[in-house]
């Protein structure tokens, strides 16, 4: 069978090596490169990323496999400690903030017992109208409403009261009493599930994405202008000329339906209303630290964390990433950074496209037309924009080897269109 995959970034690449030795396979790509969002620039023998810090582990173990196994073997990577922090009161207290209530207290006696109360009074029925409502009903008043709430509004650009709370599964350590009692007690562990990752030796991610890219047939410089399913030939027709058995897209569900010739209105309408945000950030020289992320809900600063990048590399170098939702110029990114004394001279200044995807209010309204379209279709939507899901570059991989799982069985279950 002739498939055809749009977009080369983590997904269409891992789908196109999983599926290259059964099936003929090209891949099609707008821009320059391939490797997507998980992609790194070069400046001054640095690499970093453009969009967020793209580390590698997973409880998955097929997923560990196959990176190891087929792609790149696990003795070409060096593993990182996560150690995060946050900026909090003008303090730095350890990540998650709920285990850092010995050294909140340290600095406000009153803002940690009141964070306390509140955190073992919140009432959790599993029944949430909102992010807002969420973050409540899981840490208290005190806690959503000192960091939580401020945090979260900088990192979506959207009061989190008219967020979805659906994308933090598996994404927030999330504390039973038992475990904040042992964090008042003892300093408690980064639950996180990277709470460690392996980098590559080469300091370099994109080691990783070209051994994934490695003896696949990738066009670059590619732009879908359309897409057509012919009847008679029961082929899809890409820009009037490519044609194949069958479609995988990762292309943002935002964009996909407008390329698809005589898609309904009804889905038009639900692709404009998906919302996504973009990001800049930009590279520093920095002062030395052990620190590997920091996050900032404080207002006077729009950063909202530093990727200390540099140490995600062996040897360690003082080198960090700034983060900012939306489009930010040069001169606004260096003003900022110039406050914080840590930063001490800029290297790179990017601006990415799509970045996160938003959980709002019309979020799964859109997503149910959408999914149901494609399904119908018969034209499969893969990663992060392609599924419009917050996935971590080994949830792209991990959704990457069912779908090559259900291809191969010939199964049609919409759980993984």
């Amino acid at each position: 069978m002739k498939i055809g995959i749009l977009g080369a970034g983590v997904s269409g690449l891992s789908i196109g090596k999983l599926l290259k030795e059964e099936h003929q396979i090209e891949i099609l790509e707008r821009k320059s490169f391939y490797g997507g969002i998980a992609r790194t620039k070069t400046v001054n023998n640095i690499s970093y990323h453009m969009i967020g810090g793209h580390c590698f582990n997973s409880k998955h173990k097929d997923v560990m496999d196959f990176v190891f196994n087929q792609i790149l073997p696990e003795n070409q990577w060096h593993k990182v400690t996560r150690d995060a922090v946050i900026r909090f009161k003008g303090h730095e207290v350890s990540y998650p903030i709920e285990f850092a209530i010995q050294e909140i207290f340290s600095f406000d006696s009153a803002l940690a017992l009141n964070i306390t109360k509140d955190f073992l009074n919140a009432k959790d029925d599993n029944n949430y109208k909102n992010l807002e409502d969420w973050f409540r009903k899981k840490f208290g008043d005190t806690l959503s409403d000192e960091y939580f709430i401020p945090y979260n509004t900088k990192i979506w650009n959207k009061n989190p009261s008219e967020m979805n709370p659906s994308w933090v599964e598996g994404k927030l350590p999330i504390p039973d009493k038992m475990s904040f009692f042992e964090g008042l007690l003892e300093t408690s562990k980064d639950k996180m599930p990277h709470s460690e990752f392996y980098y590559p030796n080469s300091n370099n991610q994109n080691t990783f994405i070209d051994n994934l890219a490695s003896d696949l047939d990738i066009t670059v410089n590619c732009e879908i202008e359309d897409v057509f399913y012919n009847k008679k030939t029961k082929q899809w027709i890409i820009n009037n000329e490519l044609s194949y058995d069958l479609i995988i897209s990762t292309l943002p569900l935002n964009l996909l339906p407008k390329l698809i010739k005589d898609c309904p209105s009804e889905v038009l309408e639900a692709a404009l209303k998906l919302k996504y945000n973009k990001v800049s950030n930009m590279l520093w020289e920095t002062l030395p630290t052990t620190k590997t992320w920091t996050y900032i809900p404080e207002s006077d600063n729009f950063f909202h964390r530093y990727i200390h990048i540099g140490n995600f590399f062996e040897p360690k170098q003082n080198y960090t990433i700034t983060e900012v939702i939306g489009e930010r110029s040069f001169e606004e990114m260096l003003q900022n950074g110039s406050k914080d004394p840590f930063l001490i001279k800029p290297v790179d200044y990017n601006i990415s496209d799509h970045a996160y995807v938003v959980f709002d209010e019309n979020y799964y309204k859109s997503m149910i037309i959408l999914k149901r379209y494609l399904k119908e279709i018969g034209i499969y939507s893969l990663g992060r924009f392609g599924e419009w899901e917050y996935y971590n570059m080994d949830v792209c991989i991990k959704k990457s080897i069912e779908l090559a799982k259900a291809l191969t069985n010939n199964c049609t279950d919409s759980s993984v269109l």
